[in-house]
């Protein structure tokens, strides 16, 4: 599931104790980051649109 910290509040990851990122992550569906739904730090959002790569113009098997 993908969560941003609520605003006001700072989560840190079980383990790591590393601060969740003000944009957000994907975390585990674990007892932990559920608990942290329901007291209300952390909110659930849609992760951020993965940007297109570009196409190429050239053919597969182009020599230049």
């Amino acid at each position: 599931m993908f969560v941003k910290p609520a605003s006001g509040r700072s989560v840190r990851w079980p383990g790591t104790l590393r601060l969740l990122e003000a944009d957000g992550a994907n975390v585990p569906e674990t007892d932990f980051w559920l608990r942290r739904l329901a007291r209300g730090d952390v909110k659930k959002d849609t992760p951020p649109a993965q940007p297109v790569p570009a196409a190429t113009t050239e053919p597969d098997g182009a020599s230049a």
